[in-house]
This record gives C-alpha cells, sequence and structure tokens, in this order.
C-alpha cells in the first residue's frame, strides 16, 4: 500500500521500506540528519499510514469508557488523550490517542499494524451501546509537523498551536471523513518529544500542505524526515513502539504508563489488571551503553544472570551512545543502576535509566 504523498516523497529521492503493508520513507538524506533537525530545527513526517475510527453516538462516551482504562467521558470538546486498549487479560492490543470532537462524537488513532484489528475488536465489543462505528483511514492522510521552530511554520501557513493534547479545527476546501466537514484538524501530538502538531486532513488536501510545509521548513534547516529518525526520535523520549516494545504481553504498569489507569468504570481487562499489579516483576525502562549498538532481543545481565530483555535500541544521534529500550526485574530497575547488554555474544556495560533517556 502507499500513501497518497507515496510520489512526494519519490520526488524527494526517498529510500522507501516495507512497514506494516505500507511502503514508507525510511530516510532521505540521512536518519541522523533528520533526527538533528527536528531536535534542532523542524521536521515534516508522512504518517497516514496510521488508522482513523470514529464512533458516534448517545452511548459514545460510556462505549469507551469500557474499552479503555482511562476515563475518556472526561474529555473536554477539543482534548485528547493518550491510552491503551487492553484485552481481557489486562494486556495492552495496541496503544493510540482518543479525540472528544463533541458531547457525542470521538475518534480515535490505532497503529498501521493493528487498524483492523481494532476495528473488529471494538465492533465486537459494540454491542448493546447506541454507537456508529466507521473506519474512515483510507480517507484520511496526516503530516506530523515536529520541533522547536514548528510554531514559527505554524504561524507563517496561517494556523497556530492548539496547545498540548488539544486540538482544533480549520477551515477546509474537502470534506474530511472524520468531522463531515471541510475541515482539517490540527492536533497538539506527535511522536518526538518536541513541540509540535499533527495535521489530519482530507486524501485530497495531502499533497498540497506537504508542499506547503517543505516550503517553509526549508527556510529553517528543517527537513523531511521518514520512519528511522520517527523510530530513533521516539527512542530517545522512551515512547512505546506497538508491535516491538509490547504485543499483548505486557500491561501499563510493566509498560511504564501506569498513568492511563485512571478509569473507576467496568472496563475491559479491569480485575485481571488489579491481579497484574501485584504480581508484575518487570518494567520498562531506558538503557545508556558504554559502547555497542544494541537490538531487540538482546539480553539484559548482572553478574552473567539475565535479568531482561531489549525490546528497541538505536544509537542516540543526541548523545552519540548506543540507548535501549526494554524490560527488567524491578530488583534491578533503579536510575544508574549498571548492567550488562549481551550483544553478539559480548557483552557491553549499560546505565539503568528511566525510559524517557535523552531529558
Amino acid at each position: 500500500m502507499r500513501t497518497v504523498l507515496y510520489d512526494e516523497h519519490a520526488r524527494l529521492n526517498a529510500k522507501f521500506t516495507e512497514f506494516n503493508g505500507w511502503d514508507m520513507p525510511l530516510y532521505y538524506r540521512s536518519i541522523i540528519d533528520e533526527h538533528m533537525a527536528v531536535r534542532k530545527h523542524v521536521g515534516i513526517f508522512d504518517v497516514s499510514h496510521m488508522g482513523d475510527i470514529t464512533v458516534i453516538g448517545k452511548d459514545a462516551s460510556r462505549f469507551l469508557d469500557h474499552m479503555f482504562p482511562t476515563q475518556v467521558s472526561k474529555l473536554q470538546n477539543g482534548e485528547c488523550v493518550y491510552t491503551a486498549f487492553l484485552n481481557d487479560d489486562g494486556l495492552m492490543i495496541d496503544d493510540t490517542i482518543v479525540y472528544r470532537m463533541g458531547q457525542d462524537s470521538f475518534f480515535f488513532v490505532p497503529n498501521a499494524g493493528t487498524t483492523d484489528k481494532i476495528y473488529r475488536w471494538v465492533m465486537d465489543h459494540s454491542k448493546g451501546y447506541d454507537v456508529k462505528i466507521n473506519n474512515v483511514s483510507n480517507k484520511i492522510s496526516s503530516i506530523a509537523l515536529q520541533g522547536p521552530q514548528s510554531d514559527d511554520v505554524l504561524a507563517e501557513i496561517g494556523y497556530s498551536y492548539p496547545g498540548y493534547f488539544k486540538f482544533q479545527y480549520a477551515d477546509g476546501k474537502y470534506e474530511n471523513a472524520i468531522t463531515g466537514k471541510d475541515q482539517i484538524i490540527i492536533s497538539g501530538t506527535g511522536y518526538t518529544g518536541e513541540k509540535g502538531v499533527e495535521f489530519i486532513i482530507p486524501n485530497e488536501y495531502a499533497v498540497d500542505l506537504w508542499k506547503m510545509l517543505m516550503a517553509s521548513i526549508s527556510k529553517r534547516g528543517g527537513l523531511p524526515a521518514g520512519l528511522g529518525a520517527r523510530d530513533t526520535l521516539r527512542m530517545e523520549k522512551g515512547m512505546l513502539l506497538s508491535g516491538h516494545d509490547f504485543n499483548e504481553d505486557r500491561d501499563p504498569y510493566e509498560a511504564s504508563i501506569s498513568f492511563i489507569v485512571n478509569n473507576e468504570n467496568d472496563f475491559i481487562g479491569k480485575s485481571a489488571l488489579e491481579k497484574r499489579k501485584s504480581t508484575d516483576h518487570e518494567i520498562f525502562r531506558g538503557f545508556i551503553l558504554s559502547d555497542g549498538i544494541p537490538r531487540p532481543g538482546n539480553p539484559i545481565k548482572i553478574d552473567g544472570k539475565k535479568i531482561g530483555i531489549v525490546t528497541s535500541g538505536t544509537i542516540s544521534p543526541v548523545l552519540n551512545k548506543g540507548i535501549a529500550l526494554g524490560y527488567i526485574e524491578k530488583a534491578y530497575s533503579k536510575e544508574n543502576t549498571q548492567v550488562m547488554i549481551e550483544i553478539r555474544s559480548t557483552d557491553h556495560t549499560a546505565t539503568v535509566t528511566r525510559p524517557r533517556i535523552v531529558k
């Protein structure tokens, strides 16, 4: 599959890779250059491979309170929240952001590899609720604008920052399948740890917006960025990657996102999650290596004993050191604890950090 921006990426000589069935740009110039452009200036990403599912109806808020460990009904119009779908065992199927558009209307953004699975999951659990659920992913594109100069770019093209985890509407030329109006959605969210927004737009508007953003970021030392930089940026900030850092095998407490569990209602997996909370013995942490580049599956050890596993690893362009994310026994999870990470049968010294490795 290809996003509507594929030809624009090809014109920029993007190096493509397959990602969950999509042909996506891995990088244009280099992963490090694109990473540092976002950290120091500004960058744009095509994130149109992500899903878009709407939930509308008089039971919408009650239904979503049942679906999530987060009390979605507390959102005000124009607010969004990070949360996760849990299965009956309290384990995370996928993480997502939920947006409240009105009293009885919401939408959420599942990951590219889980969109169909999540759509079936919510449909299967909607019986008895007065809601209408639509998967409009094939009608929606999304472009992320990220970096310290993102405000300047927004101002130049006639928009403004909506606020952290808030969103606003702007008039558009094409009907947005999410709102049913000629609108674009500008959301104060992202996957880089930098200030920025995500534009959630009709497919018909994507190329025009991409070109406008390219013209603006080019004046500021900004670059288009691919999946490679997106991955290294999120790893430096300890952000989970669905299917890698969890895959229906971890709960929010293990994954160090316990803040999403604030729902007093009877949400899916609630009782199992409560039991798991008292028995979990591993927790998600970051690691900075003295040398070497870690990869998923590398064992984490102390005195030759395996105490955890790497789920994501890379070289940090900011630190110029190998970094990892993974799960470690709680007894060894205190910051600054020294551990070993085995890479190709050789042990490398690593220091335990919070998941947010680069402050």
